[in-house]
């Protein structure tokens, strides 16, 4: 009797989803002829409700170059599952179950760091569970790159390469603000390929007069324009100090919706130049997977494959020193891979003359 897998796709959509799903069954119909592969639908939604079908071989055609999922997604915070709310659902119970329901000898979930944390948890409660990484954040523990961050990466270069015309034609600051709530690597890199002239992160506070100088600086060569590109997790250095929550709430207390927002504001004020934000928002997460996405999100895919054939389980997939490989996930689950403020990117940055302030 040929193995029965289940996949899942969880968290924030991404370019590359369907790329790895594709990857999974390609490879393991090539390795494994009579293996059978059930669709989990949303994410963890689906596997605590019992939503999930058996795919077919049609259904894994031509999904190379679809962005989104085919299987749907859907949000389940990590630290809301073993928890029973108000619909008395026993969320984990409930997962282990529908598992054996569907008589699975395997589950590929793919996902961020809050559903490899949810991987690890039923790694633990005895699944065989193989994770595989999905973030347009890139800050995965244990792994070089992510699928999706790629294929973000060029949108988001895009927009700040769009924003120059506009922003020299006017005269204007613009203030790009890009995802990344607790990790920067989408907007330093993003920062960087795109000309940047500040560069705003997570990880490394900001002092507010430090960025206008850059700005008065470029003024005084006589270039009236300047283009900062800012994470929508960065912070002042008076606001580092405060808990995220306060930080939100003083924020939208005084009006501000957002990062961006607050900072076009002051340096506006501050400068006296004209500032406006930009907000690519879930732009970057839509569209078709770049070709990078595509070969990596392969890759990954046919290296899960490989797994479930050797039976190996209780990991997550990764790519390391160019190399496709896997750690276990007690290892890497719960840990993220954040911008240093002495990373080689940053410092490259630095001697371009563009500014983090700090």
């Amino acid at each position: 009797m040929g193995k029965r897998i289940g996949i899942l796709t969880s968290g924030g959509d991404c370019p590359g989803l369907n790329a790895v799903i594709r990857g999974v069954a390609k490879a393991s119909y090539h390795l494994m002829p009579d293996i059978e592969i059930i669709g989990i639908q949303d994410g963890y939604r689906g596997l605590i409700h019992g939503e999930y079908k058996t795919m077919k071989k049609s259904d894994f055609s031509g999904i190379l170059t679809l962005g989104g999922t085919i299987l749907g997604t859907s949000r389940q915070p990590f630290k809301l599952m073993r928890v029973i709310g108000e619909d008395n659902v026993d969320k984990v119970k409930n997962m282990k179950a529908n598992y054996k329901a569907m008589k699975l000898d395997g589950l590929l979930i793919l996902g961020g760091n809050g559903t490899h944390k949810t991987a690890a948890l039923l790694a633990e409660e005895g699944l065989n569970v193989i994770g595989l990484p999905k973030t347009i954040d890139n800050d995965l523990y244990g792994t070089d790159v992510t699928f999706g961050f790629h294929s973000a990466l060029d949108i988001a270069t895009d927009c700040i390469d769009k924003i120059h015309t506009t922003a020299t034609s006017h005269g204007r600051v613009m203030v790009v603000e890009l995802m990344g709530n607790k990790s920067g690597w989408l907007t330093l890199n993003a920062g960087v390929a795109g000309g940047a002239d500040a560069i705003l992160l997570p990880e490394i506070p900001y002092d507010l007069e430090k960025v206008a100088k850059v700005m008065d600086q470029r003024a005084e060569k006589g270039k009236a324009f300047s283009i900062i590109a800012v994470a929508e997790g960065a912070m002042d250095l008076q606001e580092a100090k405060m808990k995220r929550k306060e930080r939100l709430a003083a924020r939208k207390a005084a009006g501000y919706s957002s990062v961006g927002a607050k900072l076009a504001a002051e340096l506006e004020q501050l400068t006296g130049n004209e500032t406006r934000l930009v907000l690519p928002g879930h732009i970057q997460r839509g569209g078709s997977p770049s070709a990078y996405d595509r070969v990596l999100s392969t890759q990954f895919g046919a290296y899960a494959a490989r797994l479930i054939q050797q039976n190996i389980y209780g990991v997550g997939v990764a790519m390391v020193d160019g190399k496709v490989t896997h750690h276990p996930l007690k290892d890497i689950a719960g840990k993220s891979k954040l911008v240093q403020p002495d990373d080689p990117l940053v410092l490259c940055a630095k001697d371009l003359g563009i500014v983090f302030g700090d």
